[in-house]
């Protein structure tokens, strides 16, 4: 639908967020930490989109020096400050990622990846294959090798994006679609409709993950926001101390790295407080098309026993999967929209929304201010895809 246009915008709000998941939860904290008044209106509920769907993941592991590594570190330590405000159901577990290599090509990368993130500020240590079982007991023979990082984490997503909102003193409006974007005169916004009425304020953050584009085009702009859909398996409850870390293979880095739109697979294993593993992780652009795939479940039964042998026996209770909203250049876009005074852009986190999300709300909500970011914003700019003709595909 076309914005809607209205001449004298009288509000109490300094912004409305669209997106109820675990980016708009962050930018509706930090927001009310710096004194805004903010609305947060989502379609369906808390956490429904791809929020719901994540493992959790709060990875530095998996990303190369550069600008999301930078905004990875940043949330990395604004995780940390959350767990005075995160009760103990949001599970926020500090377990370290361990990634390991099958052979001595790939203990060679990883050796030269993690040289580069520890100059950027990652902790990462070596560990010899005759060690990696004092970390994972229950580890298949015959690795090479892998690295441990003690920064990775893990969280309890719908949960803690729900305590955020909770705790940002947000209006939150559940179950309200955006039917238009309001503009003035000068194309600037100033709120926007739903169907139980106007909501004017001078900014409107678009958080609504894999749907950002839509929104984006509903504002009268472009941002080429697409689905890449995975799948999770879900074991049934394990003993504690079988899967102790996030261990996943090295070839996980290249899949995220990827602008492939076919099937990959790459073993990610992990326990939870609860007692079920999860196992994933795939990749593939198909649209949103939610058809069960018995191909990318096989193969993550597959890599998750050639990693773990003893989850031959385990049962697999049920298997589920979501949508990770992809940018061409593998990273967010966040801050103000160059074409659209008033629009703001906090979406593309691909898989590491969760773990990248406080960092995103900090700096939304600085921007607003108009203070300094934490962070070089320029990489993470939504008009950057201007005059790209290869970026809709």
């Amino acid at each position: 639908m076309p914005t809607r246009h209205v001449s004298h915008p009288p509000h109490a709000l300094d912004a409305v967020i669209i997106g109820a998941g675990i980016v708009g939860a962050a930018c509706a904290y930090y927001a009310g930490r710096c004194g805004l008044a903010v609305a947060v209106v989502d379609r369906g509920p808390v956490a429904g989109g791809t929020t719901g769907a994540g493992e959790g993941n709060l990875l530095v592991s998996d990303k190369g020096a550069g600008p999301e590594l930078d905004l990875a570190l940043l949330s990395t330590r604004l995780w940390r400050e959350l767990t005075e405000v995160l009760p103990p159901e949001a599970e926020y577990e500090p377990k370290g990622g361990l990634v390991v290599a099958s052979d001595e090509t790939a203990r060679t990368a990883l050796r030269a990846f993690a040289a580069g993130q520890r100059a950027a500020g990652v902790e990462a240590h070596e560990v010899p294959a005759d060690r990696l079982r004092d970390l994972e007991p229950h580890l298949a023979p015959g690795l090479a090798g892998g690295f441990h990082y003690p920064q990775d984490a893990q969280v309890q997503p719908a949960r803690a994006a729900a305590h955020l909102l909770r705790a940002s003193r947000a209006d939150v409006r559940p179950g309200e679609e955006v039917t238009a974007v309001l503009t003035d005169a000068r194309g600037a916004v100033r709120g926007v409709r739903t169907p139980h009425g106007d909501l004017h304020a001078p900014v409107v953050v678009n958080a609504t993950g894999t749907w950002a584009g839509q929104l984006a085009a509903r504002a009268g702009t472009r941002l080429p926001v697409r689905p890449r859909r995975g799948f999770v398996l879900v074991t049934e409850p394990l003993p504690p101390g079988l899967v102790r870390h996030k261990v996943y293979a090295a070839d996980y880095v290249a899949d995220v790295a990827s602008d492939s739109a076919a099937l990959q697979s790459s073993a990610v294993v992990e326990s939870t407080p609860a007692g079920p593993v999860l196992i994933g992780a795939t990749r593939e652009r198909v649209g949103f098309d939610r058809t069960l795939s018995t191909e990318a479940l096989r193969r993550l039964a597959t890599a998750a026993t050639a990693l773990f042998p003893a989850l031959g026996g385990v049962r697999a209770l049920r298997a589920y999967c979501g949508f990770r909203p992809y940018l061409p250049d593998h990273l967010p876009a966040i801050g103000p929209d160059p074409r659209v005074p008033g629009l703001y852009h906090a979406c593309g986190h691909e898989g590491a929304g969760i773990g990248l999300a406080p960092a995103t709300g900090l700096l939304v909500a600085t921007a607003l201010r108009g203070d300094p970011p934490p962070v070089d914003l320029r990489p993470f700019d939504p008009g950057r895809f201007d005059g790209q003709e290869g970026a809709d595909r």
